[in-house]
C-alpha cells in the first residue's frame, strides 16, 4: 500500500505540473557608422506579477488548493537589429493548503529567482547590411544560451533547454539545428526515478528541413534524446531499478492554409531507441525481483489540427484535433516510467515523448497509449462595449481512449478502451494595458469501466497579472 501510495503521489506531482505548463503554454538602413551608438540600440525592460488560485482533484478525487505567485522580471538589447542579448528572470512560489502538497514538501519556491531565459541571438544578413552594406540571398541565424524550443507542432519536443539553434534559410528552404540539455530542475516524464522533478539531465540533438509550398510548409526533422540520469538507482524491496532511457525520433508535418480561412497542422512522428526494462515480475501476491533487459523502442504518434476563422465582428474561431499515441500492453503499471514499465525481454511500443499538447485541464494525461479527439471556439462575444471589447471567452471538449485497452496510460486503469469526456472553459480579458484576467476550469467524468474510482474531477484557476 506504501509503494502504491508514493507511485500514484510522482504520477499526480508530474500531472499537475503538466497542467500548470497548458496553462502558461495558453497565456522586432543605413550603414551603422553615420548612425550615432544611441540610436542603433533599442532597449527594453519591464515585469509582471500574476497570482493564480487553483484548485484541482487529482486521481483519488482527493482535493489540492494552491495559491501561487510569480514575478518575472525581463530586459532585451537589440544592437543594429543583428545583435540581441534577452534576460528574463523569475521566481515562482506555491503556497498549498496544510497537506494539499503532492510531494510532501508543502509550501516551496517552485523557480527560484534565476534566469529562466537566458540568450545572446545573431543575425548574418542583417549584420552583413548594417556594417558592409551587403545584401545577402540567404541568412544564418544564431542563438546560444537558455531558451524554450518548440519543436515541429509540439507533439515530441516543447523544453527549456541550455544550448544552442541555429538557423539556415536561403529562399523558401530552411534548415534548423539544435543541441542543448534540460536545466536541473527541468520535471521529467519518468516519475519513478527519484529526484524527477529536481534533478532532471536529459540531452536533445536534432535537425529539420522545411520549405514553403504556396500556402503550405512541410518538414521533415530528425531527434536524438540522451538520457544523462542512467546512474540513478531506486531500491524498492526486493528490487533494485537502475534508468536509461534514449530515443530517437524521426518525423514528417505540415503547417499552412487550405483557404483563407481553414487553417491546419499535421505531424507524424517515428519512436526508436532503447530503454531499461521493468526489474520485477508479479507473481500475486508477491513482486519478484527480474534482471532489466535493454529492450528496443518501436513507437509512433500523430497530431492532426483544424482551425477556421469566422469572418464575423467577434473574431470566432472553431478548432478540431485528432492526437493518437501507441501504447504497449506488455507495460506492467504506467506508459511512461521505469519502474513498472516495459516487461523484460520484450518491444517498448509506449510513445514517450517531451512535447506540450493541449490534452485537456482536468484530465490532462500524458501523450502515451492515448486516442484524444478535440472540438473547440473561441470569441470574443463583447467587442461592441468599449469595456469588454479585450474580453476572450471559449470551451474546448475532449473525448479520451486508449489505443490498445488491455496497455496502460500514466494512471492506474482497468482493461477497457474508453476513457471518458471532458468540457473545458476559459475567460482571457486584458482589462486595462497592465492587467489582465485569466480563468480556466475543467471538469472530467471518468468512464466507470476504465477506472475504479468514476468521480467527477474538477479543475480550477483565476489568476490577475500586472504589467510594469
Amino acid at each position: 500500500m506504501g509503494l502504491a501510495t508514493s507511485a500514484m503521489g510522482q504520477t499526480n506531482l508530474e500531472k499537475f505540473n503538466r497542467q500548470l505548463d497548458q496553462i502558461r503554454l495558453d497565456n522586432a538602413q543605413q550603414p551603422a557608422k553615420d548612425v550615432p551608438i544611441g540610436q542603433r540600440t533599442l532597449i527594453d525592460y519591464g515585469g509582471y506579477f500574476t497570482f493564480d488560485y487553483l484548485t484541482v482533484d487529482d486521481s483519488q478525487s482527493e482535493n489540492h488548493v494552491l495559491k501561487q505567485y510569480d514575478t518575472t522580471l525581463y530586459t532585451r538589447i537589440n544592437f543594429d537589429g543583428a545583435h540581441e542579448l534577452f534576460l528574463r528572470v523569475r521566481g515562482t512560489y506555491q503556497d498549498f493548503n496544510d497537506g494539499d502538497s503532492f510531494n510532501g514538501k508543502g509550501d516551496q519556491w517552485l523557480e527560484q529567482p534565476i534566469p529562466d531565459r537566458a540568450y545572446y541571438k545573431f543575425d548574418l544578413a542583417r549584420s552583413q547590411s548594417v556594417y558592409h552594406g551587403k545584401d545577402i540571398d540567404y541568412n544564418v541565424t544564431a542563438e546560444v544560451g537558455r531558451d524554450l524550443v518548440y519543436w515541429a507542432n509540439g507533439l515530441v519536443l516543447a523544453e527549456t533547454l541550455d544550448g544552442g539553434i541555429i538557423n539556415v534559410a536561403k529562399g523558401p528552404v530552411s534548415v534548423d539545428l539544435i543541441a542543448g540539455v534540460t536545466p536541473t530542475r527541468t520535471v521529467d516524464i519518468d516519475s519513478s526515478r527519484p529526484d524527477f522533478d529536481t534533478n532532471t539531465h536529459r540531452g536533445f540533438y536534432g535537425a529539420m528541413l522545411s520549405t514553403a509550398i504556396g500556402a503550405h510548409r512541410p518538414f521533415i526533422y530528425v531527434l536524438a534524446q540522451q538520457d544523462y540520469n542512467k546512474d540513478v538507482t531506486l531500491e524498492v524491496a526486493p528490487t533494485e531499478t537502475k534508468f536509461n532511457y534514449n530515443s530517437h525520433y524521426v518525423g514528417v508535418g505540415f503547417t499552412g492554409s487550405l483557404t483563407d480561412r481553414l487553417l491546419y497542422g499535421a505531424e507524424l512522428v517515428y519512436e526508436g531507441g532503447e530503454t531499461l526494462s521493468n526489474s520485477f515480475t508479479i507473481e500475486p501476491p508477491f513482486l519478484v525481483s527480474a534482471d532489466q533487459t535493454s529492450n528496443d523502442i518501436e513507437a509512433y504518434a500523430a497530431d492532426f489540427r483544424l482551425d477556421y476563422l469566422l469572418n464575423d465582428p467577434y473574431h470566432t474561431r472553431l478548432s478540431a484535433e485528432v492526437i493518437v499515441a501507441s501504447g504497449d500492453e506488455n507495460r506492467v503499471l504506467s506508459s511512461s516510467s521505469t519502474f513498472g514499465g516495459s516487461a523484460p525481454g520484450t518491444k517498448d511500443r509506449a510513445f514517450n515523448g517531451f512535447g506540450l499538447l493541449n490534452t485537456g485541464l482536468a484530465f490532462a494525461p500524458s501523450v502515451s497509449n492515448l486516442l484524444v479527439g478535440r472540438g473547440g471556439v473561441s470569441s470574443f462575444p463583447l467587442s461592441n462595449f468599449q469595456a469588454l471589447r479585450r474580453l476572450q471567452m471559449g470551451a474546448d471538449f475532449f473525448v479520451y481512449s486508449k489505443v490498445r485497452d488491455e496497455a496502460p496510460i500514466d494512471e492506474p486503469t482497468l482493461d477497457s478502451a474508453y476513457l471518458g469526456w471532458e468540457p473545458d472553459v476559459f475567460i482571457n480579458w486584458q482589462i486595462v494595458s497592465d492587467v489582465t484576467l485569466t480563468a480556466r476550469y475543467g471538469v472530467f467524468f471518468p468512464s466507470s469501466d476504465a477506472f475504479t474510482n468514476d468521480d467527477a474531477r474538477q479543475f480550477f484557476s483565476i489568476g490577475m497579472t500586472f504589467a510594469f
